[in-house]
């Protein structure tokens, strides 16, 4: 077709879409397998009735996140994006076995770090990036938020019948063999890159000022940050509005994820179709903003809860899957890595803020507080997206692109 805004996805789009949400999904499967278990397996291993130590052992992962995730996109810029995710993963997998063999919660406290230290998404995105064409790309970072989400919902069911079959440690072995199976799936399923964009290296420098990065940057930190501020606050609102025991949980994130993804996909579909990007993007904040302010109203209400999960989600999900598009847009060509590990890592920083802020938030004001900080921290990103300037593809439309014509 010659308007190559309005043509369907190539064959090789759809193949580096599905392979690197596989690559994303094998290395999540491992990390979201621990979170509902691990605190109580915990118990079990000498210090591990320190919660001070289990939270660290939980949290630690992400902090090694963040630091990470600048060194490794910058390198994806100059050594390739397929090594530094290979590499990447064998770290990931030395961290798990190191965490599978841990006799007391320090060890297991240093596989975790190690696991951290594997800092992919933005070689990941970056790759995903180069693999496609812009007016197809938020929908391969839609495919790959979706497999995200899809394992974090698994994983909330399959979780306890593994730990009761196979233990923690066998836990970590299998998340160990999950990222060598996604070393596999880079070498033999993912296609080859294009070669890198010619010319000089740009300075961090650059790309730290950026102002439309910087909003860009701002909105991934509030959204990660109100997600973890969220779940400080929404386990106990299940349980105390709706008599609904941790164990059943599930029963509510599961659907709510599910039909997210379901209401989601239309918005991504008209934002690429008919370049309506802003409009959906600050639709999404809008959405966002408005369930956070109901939920710090009404969130006494069992329903609401329900009702404010979904809401959540589908904002959530559709603004998970448009920023890294969008960060791959506005940044420089020869710094797509270095622009996405800045990302990756207010992200991490997003989330260790929000567990930390949403706890003392809520103790010091009660659960609705949350909600309302939240809400304020949205408002102040809706300003700033509104703020963006218009965001329009590099590619003109008569262009040859052999994105295209890969087959």
């Amino acid at each position: 077709m010659s308007d190559q805004l309005t043509d369907a996805m190539s064959r090789a789009e759809k193949r580096a879409g599905v392979s690197l949400a596989s690559i994303f999904a094998l290395r999540m499967l491992g990390m979201f397998l621990i979170l509902p278990v691990f605190a109580i397996h915990a118990h079990t291993l000498p210090g591990g009735d320190n919660l001070t130590l289990v939270g660290l052992a939980l949290g630690a992962y992400g902090l090694t996140q963040a630091f990470f995730q600048i060194p490794f996109g910058m390198a994806s810029d100059v050594f390739g994006r397929k090594r530094v995710i290979i590499l990447g993963l064998l770290v990931f997998a030395i961290g798990s076995v190191v965490a599978a063999l841990a006799t007391d919660i320090y060890w297991t406290i240093l596989g975790r770090v190690v696991q951290g230290a594997g800092a992919i998404s933005a070689a990941i995105t970056a790759l995903a990036a180069d693999l496609t064409r812009e007016q197809h790309r938020t929908k391969v970072m839609a495919m790959i938020g979706s497999s995200i989400g899809l394992v974090f919902a698994f994983s909330l069911v399959i979780a306890p019948v593994l730990y009761a079959a196979i233990g923690m440690s066998g836990i970590f072995w299998m998340t160990g063999v999950l990222a060598l199976t996604a070393i596999a799936v880079v070498i033999y399923l993912v296609p080859e890159p294009p070669p890198p964009h010619p010319g000089p290296r740009v300075p961090l420098r650059e790309v730290l000022v950026n102002t439309q990065l910087l909003r860009l940057n701002l909105g991934i930190f509030i959204l990660h940050m109100s997600q973890m501020m969220m779940f400080v606050v929404v386990p106990g609102l299940l349980i105390s509005t709706g008599d609904l025991p941790l164990a059943s949980h599930w029963k509510v994130y599961l659907p709510a994820v599910l039909i997210s993804f379901v209401l989601m996909v239309p918005a991504i579909i008209y934002a690429e179709k008919r370049q309506k990007l802003r409009t959906v993007f600050v639709s999404a904040i809008i959405l966002l903003l408005l369930t956070l302010l109901v939920l710090g109203l009404q969130g006494n209400h069992f329903y609401v809860v329900m009702g404010g999960l979904l809401s959540f989600f589908v904002a959530f999900n559709t603004l998970e899957a448009m920023l890294p598009s969008l960060i791959s847009r506005v940044a420089p060509p020869r710094a797509k890595g270095t622009a996405l590990g800045v990302y990756n890592t207010t992200q991490a920083l997003g989330l260790f803020l929000g567990g930390a802020l949403g706890g003392w938030i809520a103790k010091h004001f009660g659960p609705q507080s949350v909600f309302v900080f939240a809400a304020g921290m949205s408002t102040l990103w809706l300003a700033a997206a509104i703020t963006m300037q218009p965001i329009l593809p590099r590619l003109p439309a008569t262009a040859k692109n052999p994105l295209a014509e890969q087959g």
